[in-house]
């Protein structure tokens, strides 16, 4: 097919040229951002636990509820290549004074697959806060809710 395999970053919480790494390829993906209506581009990295990175993008429709989150979009790329435990996800738009956040649905969606892993929230300028999934999807419902 001609692709290379995604960078890989050891276990653990990334660092150094490993989280650089991980918030470059979600600046990457904002970059191919489609969103004609809301000129609003979202770009996102997950790590996975054995170390790949999956980048997606938003991707809007003329019928809008139709469209995907950037988050959601990394998250079933790596789902479709057979990856289910994430590590830590960077996510980047071109907001300057706040911190990107995920929307309600895509913390969902993450909290899918666990509440124990770090969610890095930049700026336009590269500067980024972490937070634990867990943190920001407080007293949620996940798959083992369903086993009660």
């Amino acid at each position: 097919s001609g692709q290379r395999p995604a960078p890989t970053a050891p276990p653990g919480r990334p660092q150094g040229e490993h989280l650089q790494l991980l918030l470059r390829r979600s600046q990457e993906a904002k970059n191919c951002a489609y969103c004609p209506y809301s000129n609003f581009p979202v770009g996102a990295a997950l790590l996975t636990a054995d170390g790949e990175i999956f980048s997606g993008c938003n991707v809007e429709n003329a019928c809008y509820s139709l469209g995907v989150c950037a988050e959601r979009t990394a998250i079933q790329k790596a789902i479709s290549e057979g990856h289910t435990s994430f590590r830590a996800m960077a996510i980047t738009s071109d907001m300057g004074d706040h911190f990107i956040v995920p929307c309600g649905a895509c913390r969902q969606v993450m909290r899918e697959f666990g509440t124990d892993w770090d969610i890095y929230l930049t700026k336009a300028d590269g500067t980024y806060i972490v937070k634990r999934l867990e943190e920001l999807l407080p007293l949620s419902f996940g798959p083992e809710d369903l086993k009660k």
